[in-house]
């Protein structure tokens, strides 16, 4: 009998311990699926951030570095300078890339880092009990904003992707979802892409994934699917706005 469907080789055989409807568990796949792709899996480096995303270690089965809060980058650039012949990915939450770390992903894109950088955005704080991310939407409730964010004293959620596809070093910027089964496959392309871009020496490549978190969002699984479909997309616009095959433009 022919087999349609398997775990892939590049993720481990071990139960994840996200909370239920956390698609971080989808993402988790998405990479392994990636990796077994390009068949890369004895020369890939993966970099885990600080956050739910610290995790990552212990479900792919590449070689895998810890990274400082908000530092992922930086290690993962001194990995591929040493060992430029390596793939090598950081997977980084928001509040770890889009706040602690923002020095860290702005300078790795402007120097066109020749690395892979998977960046989920659940618009919160995850593992920490759930406060205010610099993702957070205007009006969304957290534990450190419990009347909703106020543009007034903490400004407008960032959108690291439009800001990196300003930087000429960017070679790949991509926005993806994972609400829905359809987006789910969008995302399976575009994190194939990031790692064909750096696979062909082309440079800094990022995907941000939307991504769900109920339990602080304190909604139920398919609540927060259709939360982020409603409410953050909208904010969060999905597309490439910047690829090596339309010429580097922004293309959002």
């Amino acid at each position: 009998m022919k087999t349609v469907f398997q775990r892939p080789k590049a993720l481990a055989e071990i139960p994840f311990h996200y909370c239920p409807g956390c698609t971080h568990g989808i993402i988790h796949r998405l990479v392994a699926e990636a990796i077994d792709n390009h068949d890369i899996l004895d020369k890939t480096v993966g970099v885990a951030s600080v956050g739910c995303s610290v995790f990552a270690y212990k479900y792919l089965n590449c070689d895998m570095q810890q990274a400082a809060h908000g530092r992922a980058p930086a290690v993962a650039t001194g990995i591929k300078r040493v060992l430029p012949d390596r793939m090598v990915f950081t997977y980084q939450g928001d509040g770890d890339l889009a706040s602690i770390g923002t020095a860290e992903i702005v300078h790795a894109a402007a120097r066109s880092e020749n690395i892979t950088v998977i960046f989920v955005n659940n618009a919160i704080y995850g593992m920490t009990s759930g406060q205010m991310a610099p993702t957070t939407l205007v009006g969304q409730k957290t534990a450190t904003s419990p009347l909703g964010r106020c543009v007034e004293t903490t400004g407008y959620p960032i959108k690291m992707s439009e800001m990196l596809a300003t930087l000429p070093g960017a070679s790949y910027i991509a926005r993806v979802s994972t609400h829905d089964a359809k987006h789910v496959l969008q995302a399976k392309k575009a994190i194939h892409k990031a790692f064909e871009v750096q696979k062909n020496h082309q440079g800094f490549a990022m995907v941000e994934v939307l991504s769900t978190c109920p339990v602080n969002w304190g909604m139920e699984p398919n609540e927060a699917l259709a939360w982020v479909r409603e409410n953050m997309v909208p904010y969060y616009p999905l597309g490439e706005f910047r690829s090596p095959d339309k010429g580097g433009e922004a293309n959002a």
